[in-house]
Parts: C-alpha cells; structure tokens; sequence
C-alpha cells in the first residue's frame, strides 16, 4: 500500500522519531528535560549531572558523578593540531564559532571514533578548552592549561580569564548551561541525528551541527537583546525608545519565539538565577531590565496584538552571561558549548535505535525535456 505524503515545508509539524530526551510545550510554556520540569532541576544540578541523564536517563549516585567528572575532566586537553588551527583562525580574526566548527573536527585524532560514548565526553569535555582557548589566542593572551579540580563551568570561565571564579559565578552558568542543554528537535540537534542516522561517527554529528547552529535563524542573538538595555539607560527612556523601534519596523531582540506562544520556561528560569545573581550593586541594573521587559511587552501588544510575543531565552541569556562577565562574542559559543550535551545525547540515541532519517521533496520542476546535441542548441 502507497503511503500518503503531504508537504509541509520546514517539515514543521512532522515528527521525525521518538525521544526521551526533551519536550517544548509550547501552548503551556513548559519544557521537559528528561522527565524532569526545567525549573525543577536546572537551577540544581550541576552540568555534570545534566549531562549524565541525558546519556543515561537517570541522575547519577555520587560515586558515579565522581567518576564521570573526572573522566571528562581527563579528556579536556585538545589534540596539538586543534591549536595549530586556532592560532590561523586567530590570525585571520575568524568568527568563535567558526573556529569551535574546525578545531572541533580534530578530535577524533583523541579518540576511537568507533566509540561514540567515549566520542561524547570528549565533544563535551573539549569544547570549553576550544572557545577559552581561541578566545586567549584572538586577545594576544597567553594559553591557560585546563584544571582537572574544578567543574565543568568553573574550568571554563578559569580558562577564560586565569582566575578561579566565585561560587554564585559558577552557579549561574551552571543554570544557563542546564537551561539551554536540550530543546526538542530544533535544526542543529535534527541535523546531529540525520548525520548519526546514517552511522557516521559522533565527532561527525556534532561538527555538523555546530554548522547548523551558527547560522543566524538558529542560534538567535542573545547580545542585541541586552544591547537595546543598554541604549534605553534609564526607565524613563524605556517607552520612547521601544516605541521609535516598533514605530520603525524594527524587531524586538529577545522577544517572541517559534515554539513558545506564551512566556518562554527558560526566560523564568534565567531571570531567577539572575535575580540572585544581581544583588548589591548590581541591583539597579535588574531593575531596569525587568523595567525594560515590561514596557516591551506593553507595546508588543499595543502594536502587534494577539501575535503573542512573550520573553524569550535570548532576553535573559544576555543578562545572564553579561552578569558572568563573558562578552558577546562568546554568547553562541558558550550556548554551543551547552548543546552539545544534547546533540551527543541525541547521537547516542538514534545509534541505539534508530534508522536513517530520509526524508521525501516535492518535485517542481520540469518533466518533459528533450536532449539536444550541443551542436544544435541555440
């Protein structure tokens, strides 16, 4: 029997495979990680423990998370050739993502490729040493060695600026990392499982997706969302300065998003952890964020009514990480260096049951034609 086929472009609405990984509901803005509600576990986990339910679908004993933090940690350092690439990135001032896309294609030369779960964890552990390592080289700054005594987080921000980071730093990029970890199929975690469906090797799918997730519809913008708080500087100038942009056409960055149509779960996650995190003089700052947040949301429904665009991650994203201290450049690499505990897991799923994803394509063109010797074209 002839199966039907209906098309629907961007396969929206299609569903691909089954996971047990995640779910975005986006009529009740909720997100489920591995059975469990995002605000449930993201601000209290550590990324080590996300990590390792995603992979094994459960939380690990503390025997068990001492042993797999320590083999990521042993699995940090980059093959000599990744830097050799990073510093002709670095020469040519190539984009962090683009220099994570190449350096990331080195590790196999660490690694059995045959092994995808040990594939996993050197995705997972390399990355953080891939983005602070270049980020050193385009700032004319000396290498700073990985740490195998510190977390996954704390490792990464110690590799960034040569200082061991306060506890409530590490804290909220935990919670961002464990935020942002997995988000149902979106394009760079299809385009990880269509490459592990066809039984190419982990370090593979991950370089791929990393590709997907640099193009600007899907890894979004988080740093002009923080940008406009910064133009608006104070509440007064709020309403004037939202209102002049949306009189223009101009979209509201960090607002709206394709799955959610109400508040984004992340975003509530996010301004939780940077309500502890701004406090003291910091403070004010929140304040005119949130001031900010609720004057967009006011004239997105005078201007835009029923379209219903709610707080989306990018907004408090930016907050977040500005809070940490990363600049702006390091935004995507750092949501990238997240992910990938998501694409592997992702991976590591459909090597175990799934099968190649080949999807069907709407024929427009002609059906008719002629050959015609060259010598009688016109």
């Amino acid at each position: 029997m002839e199966l039907e086929t209906i098309m629907r472009p961007g396969l929206q609405g299609v569903i691909a495979a089954e996971t047990r990984l995640s779910r975005p509901d986006g009529q009740r803005g909720v997100l489920v990680i591995a059975g469990y509600w995002l605000e449930r576990i993201a601000p209290y986990a550590t990324f080590e423990e996300m990590v390792y339910l995603l992979w094994h679908d459960r939380l690990p004993t503390a025997v068990e998370l001492a042993t797999f933090k320590a083999e990521l940690a042993e699995k940090r350092a980059l093959p000599p050739i990744a830097e050799d690439i990073l510093r002709a990135a670095a020469a040519q001032k190539q984009p962090v993502m683009d220099a994570l896309r190449m350096a990331a294609g080195t590790l196999n030369l660490v690694v059995d490729a045959a092994d995808a779960q040990a594939a996993a964890q050197v995705a997972v552990a390399a990355f953080p040493t891939i983005v602070a390592s270049y980020w050193r080289l385009l700032q004319g700054e000396a290498l700073i060695a990985p740490r195998a005594d510190l977390s996954h987080a704390a490792n990464y921000l110690y590799m960034l600026t040569g200082d061991v980071p306060d506890a409530d730093a590490v804290r909220a990029l935990e919670t961002y990392l464990n935020t942002v970890i997995d988000h149902g199929f979106n394009a760079s975690t299809f385009t990880a499982r269509v490459i592990a469906s066809t039984q190419s090797d982990m370090i593979a799918a991950v370089v791929g997706a990393i590709g997907a997730l640099k193009g600007p519809l899907h890894g979004g913008a988080p740093g002009p969302a923080l940008d406009m708080v910064f133009e608006i500087g104070t509440p007064e100038n709020a309403e004037p300065v939202i209102r002049a942009k949306l009189e223009r056409g101009e979209r509201l960055m960090g607002f709206g998003h394709r799955v959610y149509k109400v508040r984004d779960p992340r975003a509530d996650v996010l301004n939780a952890a940077a309500e502890r995190f701004f406090v003291g003089e910091r403070a004010e700052f929140y304040a005119l964020v949130r001031h900010v947040e609720q004057v967009a949301l006011d004239l997105l429904e005078e201007y835009k009514p029923g379209r219903s665009l709610k707080t989306n991650v990018e907004f408090y994203t930016a907050l977040v990480l500005h809070g940490i201290g990363l600049p702006t450049d390091l935004f995507s690499p750092t949501f990238a260096i997240s992910r990938v505990g998501g694409w592997t897991a992702h991976a590591l799923e459909h090597y175990a049951s799934g099968r190649i994803i080949r999807p069907l394509a709407q024929y427009t063109g002609e059906t008719e034609r002629r050959w015609v010797p060259i010598t009688e074209r016109d």
